[in-house]
């Protein structure tokens, strides 16, 4: 039986912090991409791929602001479902071009419950959207509820919507992609981490939240039963002292290892940390193991050649 691998991609590897983010950067990017995960196949591993969308909601939100005088704005959980269509066809297109047919490919728009008693709806922090004037935080705060922070220490435009980034509880299609893979196709699942939904009442009922994609993707791993979680992102390893004289990059890390390193703040809370949390969250859960490397390198990685490993020992 062939080992079944869930492929967390980020969502800047669609979207390069040096591009404008036109679609045919996008599609260049995503080809790049699926080129690698195409390899998986090839090699005989069953995949379920989720993958990042922050530079894509950002931008739709940008739009929304723009075009206010001609078309209401859409609420944020219905730009992440937005871009889960977007990215979802593009990866889904290229990989049945590069496969030729010898697979197919599904993108399921993916629902993710959260709690309302999460405390991150307490204290909103993860930012979303354009920078605005103070005056337009103020604005903005009284008429649509919203929560805005200073996020620049000066400029004309230093505020920013903030929003929560609960953790996720339970994938609603969960039975649905695992029958999907289970026949055979590659899903793409999850996307940005999913559509952040409460449960009231027996109704399914969208927030305006944003998911750690990562920690998403670790619950869809347990969801379809993978052996192996796969993190792509910017670099080959995760590293001790990031950005010192002393940085190393760490090959192996047990559970304890781990979290030990997370303990005492190797890892960054914006960026590294909840890929390690979501490693470790993995692996405790009855996962293999779990592996975070860069894009480039996934056929290497899964091969035991690059990338951090974690395991339970």
């Amino acid at each position: 039986m062939a080992k079944r691998v869930l492929v967390a991609l980020g969502g800047n590897a669609i979207k390069q912090p040096e591009d404008k983010g036109t679609f045919e950067e996008q599609m260049r990017n995503v080809e790049i991409a699926s080129q690698q995960i195409a390899q998986l196949v090839k090699k005989g591993y069953d995949l379920v791929i989720t993958h990042g969308n922050g530079p894509q909601v950002g931008n739709l939100a940008i739009q929304q602001e723009a075009a206010l005088d001609q078309v209401p704005a859409l609420p944020l959980v219905a730009l992440g479902a937005m871009t889960q269509g977007q990215i979802g066809y593009m990866m889904q297109q290229s990989l049945q071009n590069i496969l030729q047919g010898s697979k197919q490919v599904a993108t399921v728009v993916t629902q993710v419950v959260v709690s309302e008693n999460d405390p991150d709806f307490g204290d909103p922090t993860k930012p979303v959207g354009p920078f605005y004037t103070e005056e337009e935080a103020k604005s903005f705060s009284t008429s649509r509820g919203w929560i805005m922070k200073k996020v620049k220490p000066s400029g004309e435009k230093a505020y920013r919507r903030v929003v929560p980034s609960p953790i996720p509880l339970r994938i609603v299609e969960s039975k649905a992609i695992k029958k999907l893979v289970e026949a055979g196709i590659i899903v793409i699942a999850s996307g940005g981490g999913g559509i952040p939904v409460l449960e009231k009442n027996g109704k399914l009922i969208g927030i305006d939240a944003v998911i750690d994609k990562d920690r998403a993707g670790a619950r869809l791993a347990k969801a379809v039963e993978a052996n192996i979680l796969m993190i792509l992102t910017d670099v080959d390893y995760a590293m001790v002292d990031y950005g010192k004289p002393t940085q190393r990059p760490l090959k192996k890390l047990t559970i304890a290892e781990a979290k030990h390193r997370l303990l005492e703040g190797q890892f960054g809370a914006g960026s590294m940390g909840p890929k390690i949390e979501a490693a470790i969250g993995f692996v405790q859960e009855g996962g293999e193991k779990a592996i975070i490397t860069g894009l480039g390198s996934a056929v290497d990685a899964i091969e035991g050649k690059m990338g951090t490993h974690i395991s339970i020992k």
